[in-house]
């Protein structure tokens, strides 16, 4: 067999006017090789003869099983069947058969319109982010990509609760200015499970007049715009970068979008800013008033004055320990209020289990505690005057010394 080199040569030569036979003589070959050559328009490839293998006997058999379960593993296969030999082999062949009897799933493109819809993600930067109390963490950062202008926003987030989904998300919608009649979310926990939405979303929701739709398994086209950007920002925006802290990130990242959403998308083949203006035009406008979101609790003020938001505990004015204080918190603050009155106002920690106190609350706790442990005055003069003679009851009843009732 001669190589692809030798066939093209020859076809080469023989269209120059070169006679057959002196072809063959030059490059020492027969010259029914070199008719050869010239009567095949393709150029000469080696195939090996089919011939039948051990998986042929079993390949009937396999077949049967995967057209009733085209997911059945390949060693429940081999044990079915009494394969014996070689595992890996099996497996092999059973990869070619599979995709022949596997059940068709068929995706549309889609089509997005003005204003009509944004899908939303979890992102997970793969960098461990420095929190308060010096340890790291891989933090999520909440995504909102509008799907017909393919504009970005963005922010980090302490966590996945539904607390802090919904803050996160008010905070993206009121930078954009707008709100999408739809809000795209995969099967997020903090979103919802089933057929029922996380408590507070369905308020959040109301309060937007949009809706939040959750999209059922295996369904990635539908939420694909997102997850792109996702692997966009791990290429074009993570390497080399550091930082010092999550409002860092939220900075860095603020910055860099802007430079993002001006580059043109390949397939709109537009910028992002440009069609922004008519992706808002065609959205709902924001709520007149602001839904009620974060972290919302009503506890009794226990002896130790510290109430718990996520997984720390913040101190409140101990003047209010035994009563009723109701516990509110965003992405960056934590109030407690009793009857109104702003009892405490905390910084919102991102690190897990840390313990924060105000000065002023652990002064005042100490003056509370001196007051306590201090002995209490005797009873006045005019109280001890008042102590009844036992005589006076006998006289009542009639009795004389010396008688017995």
């Amino acid at each position: 067999m001669i190589s692809v080199e030798d066939w093209a040569l020859i076809r080469r030569l023989v269209a120059d006017g070169v006679p057959q036979r002196q072809v063959a003589r030059d490059l020492g070959i027969g010259r029914s090789t070199v008719a050869r050559a010239l009567s095949c328009n393709r150029p000469p490839r080696y195939e090996r003869p089919a011939v039948a293998t051990a998986f042929k006997p079993f390949e009937p058999l396999v077949a049967q099983l995967l057209s009733v379960t085209p997911d059945m593993p390949a060693t429940v296969l081999a044990e079915r069947v009494g394969w014996t030999g070689s595992i890996t082999w099996f497996r092999d062949n059973v990869r070619v058969l599979r995709p022949l009897h596997a059940a068709v799933d068929p995706c549309d493109r889609l089509v997005w319109l003005p204003g009509d819809a944004a899908q939303c993600d979890l992102w997970f930067p793969p960098y461990r982010v420095l929190l308060e109390d010096g340890t790291t963490a891989l933090l999520p950062v909440l995504v909102i990509t509008c799907a017909y202008s393919r504009f970005i926003l963005a922010v980090m987030i302490p966590t996945r609760h539904t607390a802090d989904l919904l803050l996160g998300m008010w905070e993206l919608l009121t930078q954009l200015g707008a709100v999408p009649r739809r809000l795209m979310w995969d099967n997020e926990s903090g979103i919802g499970r089933g057929k029922r939405h996380a408590e507070g979303v369905g308020a959040f929701a109301g309060t937007l007049a949009t809706t939040v739709q959750r999209l059922k398994a295996y369904d990635p086209e539908s939420k694909g715009v997102v997850e792109r950007r996702n692997g966009f920002f791990e290429t074009s925006f993570m390497p080399g970068r550091e930082f010092a802290s999550p409002a860092d990130f939220n900075s860095q990242f603020a910055a860099w979008l802007t430079i993002a959403n001006a580059r043109v998308v390949r397939t709109t083949k537009a910028r992002p800013v440009d069609r922004l203006e008519a992706d808002k035009a065609a959205m709902l406008a924001l709520p007149p008033v602001d839904p009620a979101l974060g972290w919302v609790n009503r506890v009794r003020l226990g002896r130790d004055y510290y109430v718990r938001v996520d997984s720390s505990d913040y101190s409140v004015d101990p003047a209010v320990i035994g009563r009723f204080v109701d516990v509110s918190a965003d992405l960056s603050r934590v109030s407690v209020r009793h009857q109104g009155r702003l009892v405490a106002a905390h910084e919102r920690v991102w690190a897990r289990g840390m313990t924060i106190t105000d000065p002023a609350h652990l002064a005042a706790a100490k003056v509370l505690r001196e007051q306590f442990q201090q002995p209490r005055p005797p009873l006045p003069q005019a109280d001890q005057e008042l102590v009844r003679d036992l005589a006076e009851y006998d006289r009542a009843f009639g009795l004389t010394d010396g008688e017995v009732a």
